[in-house]
């Protein structure tokens, strides 16, 4: 039997995803999305600002700002939600697409140091800087027998790349690509959960993760005919990246409007969701403060597995219990903007943006000798200036204002944050001290004396990606086993602690849920 009615809880992008496609798969389906905030859109968080002393508006992004075409999930929606006019893309042989650097710290003892390209083709990998590195590294990889323990399932990262790269790899590229995904250390990151195709590589090479990839690399990509794409994959061929000319939150604000002009669906904002009981098998009961409690026929939690831990902890059944909602780990982010008065060319080089790998001795535990925590920086201005000032200009040479984003904290320690987390200065004014730590530590990246900014905006995203432990993927199937024997099947858990944390990810989760309640 079919869902009678669905209570969605969480109105981020899975929490949308997954109301939108249950409208589609249950049309007669009575839904309920619950949303704690004043707005839809979780991590996704656009503004436009008037910036009067460069003379524009630009488009300011607190949480992802672009996405890879690979995304089938995403391009469904796009083609379905009619947004292909409002698309922003990237062609793959723009500089900003291309140029993407690693910021290597002196303390690295390497002989290369700073700011540096990584390859982006088989030629620029002959000549690149790297290639003394990458190289030996490779051939230890070809040549290394099998060195995984049979009985080890999963480990981090980092444990992997160093037993088959050695640990300078794994150290610098290892740990600064988990920062610029989870913003979190390499070391404790389920390499199975993040990157589960450099195990299965490992698997079909033999060992060798590169022989495996290569191998990969020669099968050709099979299309999957369900995605209703719309010729958009055509559309998007020979592109590296896009956005949209709005920013990220075109996206969810579509869904939310397309799901408004549904009959059985009702969006319920600023309520907390206070208990969810199973009251036999054929209800469960949503309680919350914004009225009446839900009796509905099965739910989907698209919450923090925190905030469902807690929400069932309340229940007075102790049958309904989940096991592994307290497991993993989160990292907070503070994303921060910045706008200076001065075109791209005298604050950065031409390229996407670049990362920065962990310190050799690890994370310092003592705020005080702390760095400003700068995870990794996108030259915004390089890749998405179309969002701010259309133009076919030599933008990176004559722009009038330079717009980059910088992500903090992560494994590193908290720093205090301005009381204001959004603020408006002049160039003669003093930036706050958390804005000045962060200017210092870009000027030693980039090599250069910066401007004072004319404006700064900071982004708190407490607790927004979840660090999958090793042994995540067993953890999952026994949770979703759980559901199963406790909650008949009819609560789905489809948060990001669950399944991957990219837009794409999410998305997908919405997409798949519920797909075997037509069972009931």
């Amino acid at each position: 039997m079919a869902p009678r009615s669905i209570a969605v809880l969480g109105g981020g992008l899975t929490g949308l995803s997954s109301a939108f496609h249950l409208a589609r798969k249950f049309p007669a389906c009575q839904i309920n999305l619950l949303e704690m905030q004043p707005r839809l859109g979780g991590w996704v968080q656009t503004k436009r600002v008037d910036i009067p002393a460069v003379g524009t508006s630009v488009v300011l992004e607190g949480g992802p700002r672009t996405l890879q075409p690979r995304g089938k999930s995403v391009l469904e929606l796009i083609n379905i939600l009619g947004l292909k006019d409002k698309l922003l893309r990237i062609p793959n042989i723009a500089a900003s697409a291309k140029a993407r650097y690693v910021y290597i710290p002196p303390s690295y003892n390497l002989q290369l140091s700073g700011l540096q390209r990584l390859p982006s083709s088989f030629a620029s990998f002959l000549v690149s800087p790297f290639a003394p590195i990458f190289i030996p590294g490779g051939i230890r990889d070809l040549f290394t027998r099998w060195n995984r323990s049979p009985d080890k399932l999963d480990e981090s990262v980092h444990s992997l790349l160093s037993r088959r790269f050695g640990e300078t790899i794994a150290l610098m590229l290892g740990s600064a690509l988990v920062h610029g995904v989870y913003a979190a250390d390499s070391r404790r990151l389920s390499v199975k959960a993040a990157f589960p195709i450099l195990l299965a590589a490992e698997e079909r090479g033999g060992g060798s993760v590169v022989r495996g990839l290569l191998f990969s690399s020669q099968k050709k990509n099979q299309v999957n005919e369900s995605y209703e794409f719309g010729g958009l994959e055509d559309y998007m061929r020979n592109t590296a990246v896009y956005s949209f000319k709005d920013g990220m939150a075109t996206l969810t604000k579509a869904i939310e409007d397309h799901l408004m002009t549904i009959p059985n669906v009702n969006i319920v904002k600023e309520t907390q969701i206070l208990s969810v009981n199973q009251l036999d098998d054929q209800s469960l009961q949503i309680t919350h403060t914004s009225g009446n409690p839900i009796h509905t026929t099965h739910a989907v939690s698209a919450l923090p597995l925190l905030t469902l831990h807690s929400l069932l902890t309340k229940s007075s059944n102790a049958n309904l219990y989940l096991p592994h909602l307290q497991t993993n780990p989160t990292s907070s982010v503070q994303v921060v903007n910045l706008v200076f008065p001065c075109p791209p060319i005298d604050v950065h080089p031409e390229g996407f943006g670049y990362l920065i790998p962990r310190p050799p001795s690890g994370y310092p535990s003592d705020l005080e000798k702390s760095s400003a925590g700068i995870l990794g920086t996108v030259f915004d201005s390089c890749s998405l200036h179309e969002q701010d000032t259309p133009s076919t200009q030599d933008y990176y040479r004559a722009a009038p204002y330079t717009k980059l984003t910088v992500m903090v904290g992560g494994p590193y320690p908290r720093r205090p944050l301005p009381e204001d987390f959004s603020s408006i200065a002049n160039t003669t004014a003093e930036a706050p001290e958390y804005i000045r730590r962060i200017l210092q530590e870009l000027q030693v990246h980039l090599k250069r004396d910066l401007p004072n900014p004319v404006y700064w905006r900071v982004w708190n995203n407490e607790d927004c990606i979840p660090t999958m432990l090793p042994g995540h993927v067993e953890r999952v199937r026994e949770l979703k086993s759980a559901l199963e024997k406790n909650w008949g099947g009819r609560l789905a858990v489809v948060s990001s602690g669950v399944g991957g944390v990219s837009v794409p990810d999410c998305v997908e989760a919405g997409r798949q849920v519920g797909s075997d309640w037509e069972e009931f």
